[in-house]
This record gives C-alpha cells, sequence and structure tokens, in this order.
C-alpha cells in the first residue's frame, strides 16, 4: 500500500501512466576516449524529462509519451528513429520548419565522455536555437492531454525551465493543469548554474523554481538544488559532509515541506564518487513525515554515470505508481539508477526482473 500518501489515478481512467515535457537531444559518446581527440562517436537519444519516460515505458512496461519539438530534417528523424525504438508514443511532439542553417530551429547535441578512474565525466553542449527551447505556452493542448487523454504521472525539470523565459512559463503553464485533473507532477531541480545565466542566475532561478514548485508534489533534488533553485537556508547545514550523508537532505526538506505543504514526497540520489569509476551510491525519500533511505551500494562500478539519477526518478514513480509504498519506491529507484549506469548511453537498457534481483541481493554471475 501506498498509505495515500499520493492519489495516484487508476490505469482504467487514463491512456497515459506517465507523460515527459522537456528536450531530446543526441548525446554524442568518444567511449571511454576524449572528446578533444575524438574521430568518432556512438550516438544517443537522450534528455533528463525523457530518460524517465524510456524507462517507464522499456524497463517498467508502462505507457509513455514526450512532449518535445524537433526541427523537419534528419537529424530530427534520427531522433524520431530513436524514441521510437524505446517504445515512447510521439504523438504530442511538435514538429518545426527547417531553414537549412541551424539558426531558427535545430536538435541539441550534448557531447558528453564518460570519464574514467581519476579523470572525471565531462559534458560539452551545442543546444542553441534548437527546436525544444523554443517552446512557448499555448503550443500544446493541455486541456486535451490531462483532461480527455488522462495522464497519472507527469514528469518535467529545471534543465528544461531553465532554457528560456518562454519554456519555464509553458513549465507552469503545463503543471498547473496538470494538478487541476488530479495527476501526479514530479519535478528535478537538477540546477545548472550555466544554463541559467541567461535567466539572471540564481535569483532568477528561484523566482521561476519557486512558482513551479507550488504545483509539484514529488520533488527531486539534493541541497545543493534546493539552495540554488529555491532559496532555502537551513540553520545547520554543514557542507562539509560527506556526500552519502543523509543529514543535509533531512534538514534541507524540514525546511522545504514547511514552505511547501503541497511537496508530499521529496527525494535525492546520494553519492561519493570515488573515483568516475567507483562510486558510492544510495537515496533517501520523505514520504508521510518520515524518511526512508535505500541500501547503501558501496565502490559500485559504473560503465557510464549519465542518466543515473533519471534512472532513479523512474524508479521512483513505478514503485508509486503500483501502489508499493515509500519504501519500495526509494529501493526501485535506487537500484534501477545503479543498473542504468551499467549500460552506454543516457537511457534505461535493463528490465523489472534485473531490478528486482539487484535489489534482493542477486550476484552478478552470469544468467544462461
Amino acid at each position: 500500500m501506498n498509505d495515500n500518501i499520493l492519489e495516484i489515478r487508476p490505469a482504467s481512467e487514463t491512456r497515459w501512466d506517465c507523460a515527459a515535457f522537456g528536450e531530446v537531444m543526441l548525446r554524442f559518446d568518444p567511449g571511454f576516449g576524449r572528446v578533444r581527440n575524438a574521430r568518432s562517436f556512438q550516438v544517443w537519444e537522450g534528455g533528463g524529462e525523457y530518460n524517465v519516460a524510456r524507462a517507464m515505458r522499456k524497463c517498467w512496461g508502462k505507457r509513455a509519451t514526450v512532449l518535445t519539438a524537433l526541427p523537419r530534417n534528419d537529424l530530427g528523424w534520427l531522433v524520431e528513429d530513436l524514441v521510437m525504438q524505446g517504445g515512447v508514443d510521439m504523438s504530442h511532439v511538435i514538429w518545426r520548419d527547417f531553414d537549412g542553417l541551424g539558426r531558427s530551429t535545430r536538435v541539441g547535441l550534448n557531447f558528453t565522455e564518460k570519464g574514467f578512474g581519476i579523470r572525471a565525466a565531462l559534458g560539452c553542449s551545442d543546444r542553441g536555437h534548437s527546436s525544444a527551447s523554443q517552446i512557448r505556452p499555448g503550443e500544446f493542448n493541455w486541456e486535451k492531454l490531462f483532461g480527455e487523454e488522462g495522464v497519472r504521472w507527469f514528469h518535467t525539470g529545471g534543465i528544461f525551465a531553465a532554457l528560456d523565459s518562454g519554456t519555464s512559463e509553458a513549465v507552469i503553464e503545463a503543471v498547473e493543469i496538470a494538478r487541476r485533473y488530479g495527476t501526479i507532477v514530479s519535478y528535478d531541480l537538477n540546477y545548472r548554474a550555466s544554463l541559467w545565466k541567461s535567466q539572471g542566475g540564481k535569483p532568477g532561478a528561484q523566482k521561476v523554481n519557486r512558482n513551479i514548485a507550488k504545483y509539484v508534489d514529488v520533488m527531486i533534488g539534493n541541497e545543493e538544488d534546493f539552495t540554488a533553485c529555491l532559496g532555502f537556508e537551513v540553520e545547520g547545514l554543514d557542507e562539509h559532509l560527506s556526500a552519502i550523508d543523509p543529514a543535509n537532505f533531512k534538514r534541507m526538506i524540514a525546511t522545504a515541506v514547511e514552505q511547501f505543504p503541497n511537496f508530499k514526497v521529496a527525494a535525492t540520489t546520494l553519492r561519493n564518487a570515488r573515483t568516475a569509476t567507483f562510486n558510492d551510491w544510495s537515496a533517501i525519500l520523505y514520504a508521510g513525515g518520515a524518511f526512508h533511505q535505500s541500501m547503501l551500494r558501496e565502490n559500485l562500478e559504473i560503465y557510464d554515470r549519465v542518466g543515473g539519477g533519471d534512472g532513479f526518478a523512474s524508479g521512483l514513480a513505478y514503485g508509486f505508481l503500483e501502489g508499493k509504498g515509500p519504501q519500495a519506491a526509494v529501493e526501485y529507484g535506487a537500484a534501477h539508477g545503479a543498473l542504468a549506469m551499467t549500460t552506454p548511453g543516457d537511457t534505461s537498457m535493463v528490465s523489472v526482473a534485473e531490478v528486482e534481483a539487484v535489489m534482493k541481493g542477486k550476484g552478478a554471475r552470469v544468467v544462461r
């Protein structure tokens, strides 16, 4: 049971278990080499919001759709092909006419290294003028999506809201209508200082995110996200605590739920990056006045860390959608996030059975 922490619409009343709103980019992956020296790249699709929807469909077997914008050219169609391989519905995608140059619309590109050992992972974005960054309020029929079709869980995040004043306004428009129709709204703060520069830095981030936060049921973010995006100043917060010590998060949430009583759930992963290859990994979740922490996986071997947090968010959502309760939700999220980092690319490549085997502590012996 979920003890009514989240009142989730039944599947029988809705067309979608999950809808995600954000940018879908192409990731160029040089393997274990460097972007600056690369002569070839593996190409993946990815995006913080989309990754959750894809895992919902591909790992958890749920009905998922993505709301984004793409250009009508071969790169846009490449994204379409990759998304369709992941089984995510694209009926709500806006297609924009391409100008032949990319000055007015294009696919955002993300060049991301995996890192190895003492060399940290590195990302280099090339996403200016992207189709999704030009999304404005009024472009999507939210009344139809949430009212006629019906959505159980709606996910979006701070990276998409940071792209432009138009995207942040569109997020606010979406979450207002989602809440009106009883859809659970989850939001990943995911603070990126470089993205908020054009929107007024931290003060701008706080103005936008505090407005969005009023409509959020499930807030995801660590202590840096909460302070930078929501402007919390917490007495006794110790910035020198270990990255896997949950004390900072507990102090933060005490302040957060006081200011935003609509936060029914708040959660974060807890990561201590010993090297790019070995991390200590766990997660903590607040729900119903209590904290729930996953098991700690020490020296978790990382193949590609990108998408671990999104894997956590989707596993958390799955736990609640299935009515398994907060402890199970944080365990599903942490286990799935850990597995997502054992494969290349941004998105999940595992099954429910594999996640549950990890949750039960099964080892890595060959499966025949």
